[in-house]
């Protein structure tokens, strides 16, 4: 007689070298990595976003640095989301954007957008080397429901001025890599793509927009806040953040 079992994929966790902190001078990171793969692999995407962890190709990870706990993972609450009156202008000021939802194959005129906003922002990152091959890889190599939004000015002929690279979860929408055109700061571009994402997750009935890591120790990650409400990772699980 045979007995049937569920077997589950065993998932094995590793971490990495110690590296150069990209957020803060003169610290190490380490993370702490696991591969996505196998008939689960979707659902332990749900289960890992849920629990603070970030998607990068067929890998989920989490800072695991000794001594700093400054990346906080942090979502937000679409159902109570109030814009405001300053994100409300952004939203009016970009009003001849137009967003589409495309297939996640990276192209030449993203790439050529992308390399413009990581020399502006980033230019001391590693993402500053990335050349076509890498942004197609980190764009199309990915085990899960993946999507990439081109937004496009309709005043300017349909020119591309943002892409936003998102997984789609049962309990959201995950922002995995945002860029846009760095040449008008005051345009908010970076703030008007997660108002989009907040009404997309809005509009499929989705609880929550993850948008990565907020930085408690530097200004990089700084807009994140304006956002709320905003729920961070903790010891205790999901909890709002404070107002500061």
């Amino acid at each position: 007689m045979f007995i049937r079992q569920n077997i589950q994929t065993l998932r094995f966790f590793r971490t990495t070298p110690a590296m150069r902190c990209p957020y803060l001078p003169h610290r190490l990171e380490t993370k702490l990595v696991t591969e996505l793969s196998g008939p689960d692999a979707i659902s332990q995407h749900d289960t890992l976003t849920d629990a603070g962890f970030r998607r990068s190709h067929h890998f989920v990870y989490k800072p695991l640095c000794d001594g700093c706990r400054s990346c906080v993972p942090v979502r937000i609450r679409v159902r109570d989301f109030e814009p405001t009156k300053a994100q409300r202008r952004t939203w009016r000021r970009n009003e001849h954007i137009h967003a589409a939802e495309t297939q996640a194959l990276a192209t030449g005129e993203q790439y050529a957008l992308f390399s413009r906003y990581v020399m502006a922002r980033h230019r001391d990152g590693d993402m500053a080397d990335m050349d076509f091959d890498d942004y197609r890889a980190m764009v199309e190599e990915s085990p899960v429901d993946t999507a990439i939004v081109e937004f496009r000015d309709h005043s300017a002929d349909g020119r591309l001025v943002g892409g936003c690279l998102v997984d789609w979860l049962s309990s959201g929408v995950s922002a995995v890599y945002s860029y846009f055109d760095p040449q008008d700061p005051k345009r908010g571009l970076g703030t008007y793509m997660i108002l989009w994402l907040a009404e997309a997750a809005a509009r499929r009935g989705l609880p929550y927009v993850y948008l990565g890591y907020w930085i408690a120790d530097s200004n990089k990650m700084a807009y994140k806040r304006a956002f709320r409400p905003l729920e961070y990772f903790g010891p205790e699980g999901w909890t709002e953040l404070p107002n500061a």
